[in-house]
């Protein structure tokens, strides 16, 4: 009696395992149980990421932490490039980290470089809308090279151009002009040295009194300012008796008028009795030169005239 196969369920089993296989294959070719995780970061490049490709290595201080994801254009901006980093699970990427795109020997193969990250500086995390974190971006140093070139090229042009601008023909004619003025002077000079040696020295003889005279005129002003200090000593002393004269002045001016209002009245009156006094003195000088004993026995009657009684009128 003949065994019955299911080549159905043969097949089946034979098409089961071998993919069992090929996920196991798989599987270990990925790391298997040791497959490392990563995070994804974002990173906006404002300069050209030519030689840099997909899968190109991620260095942190050169040390190899992952690799580019992707990278896309910037629609809108074409003068900026997207990049997507993959990078290993717990990689210290912090806020102060700078991406720089770097050269690798003379292959001119690119590679990413991350820079910075102090240890007090916080962690990167994605901010708002984002919906990875952004690492800052720093020149490359092709970059800076083109840029420096650059400047120093736009210099040179502009130097160039002055250079040529200050040679131009008219700019040659006036050298050429100046020039044979400045022979012209020169032998000028030449013919006339000895006059100019005198000249020099008569002009050195005369700087020289010039400044014996400075002295002078330096003891002279000095002289002057004292002088005229004085002048100022005696004009400030006169006007204070100026001021003091002033006051004498109208003191005396007060007592002026006090003595014509009062006393040149009392004055007017005592000369007036003087002069009635002065006659009285006189006429007893006559009477006593004439009659002497009159001061003794008094004044002797005058004898009756002819014609006249004694009886008073």
């Amino acid at each position: 009696m003949e065994t019955k196969v299911n080549y159905a369920l043969i097949g089946a089993f034979v098409l089961g395992l071998g993919a069992v296989l090929i996920a196991i294959l798989l599987w270990l070719a990925s790391g298997g149980a040791w497959q490392k995780k990563y995070d994804t970061y974002l990173a906006v490049e404002d300069e050209s990421v030519a030689g840099l490709n997909v899968d190109a290595p991620v260095k942190y201080n050169g040390v190899t932490v992952g690799k580019v994801q992707d990278i896309q254009l910037d629609t809108t901006n074409p003068q900026r490039v997207n990049l997507l980093f993959s990078i290993e699970h717990g990689t210290p990427v912090k806020q102060d980290t700078i991406v720089v795109l770097k050269t690798q020997g003379l292959t001119g193969i690119a590679y990413v470089e991350l820079s910075g990250g102090s240890a007090a500086s916080p962690m990167l995390v994605a901010q708002g809308d984002t919906p990875y974190p952004q690492i800052q971006t720093k020149p490359s140093l092709a970059a800076r090279l083109e840029n420096v070139l650059t400047s120093v090229l736009a210099k040179l042009d502009s130097t160039s151009n002055n250079i040529n601008a200050i040679l131009s023909p008219e700019n040659q004619a006036a050298f050429r002009n100046a020039l044979a003025d400045i022979a012209v002077v020169t032998r000028t000079l030449a013919a006339r040295k000895d006059s100019i040696d005198s000249g020099l020295a008569d002009g050195a003889t005369t700087l020289k009194n010039t400044a014996q005279a400075s002295a002078k005129l330096s003891d002279l002003t000095d002289r002057v300012a004292r002088a005229a200090d004085s002048v100022n000593t005696m004009g400030t002393e006169v006007a204070k008796t100026s001021v003091s004269a002033g006051k004498t002045v109208d003191v005396i001016g007060s007592d002026v008028r006090h003595f014509s209002a009062e006393t040149l009245p009392e004055l007017e009156r005592l000369l007036g009795e003087l002069s009635t006094l002065s006659g009285s003195l006189r006429q007893l000088t006559d009477q006593t030169r004439r009659d002497p004993r009159g001061l003794i026995f008094g004044r002797t009657p005058v004898p009756v005239g002819p014609g006249e009684t004694g009886e008073p009128r």
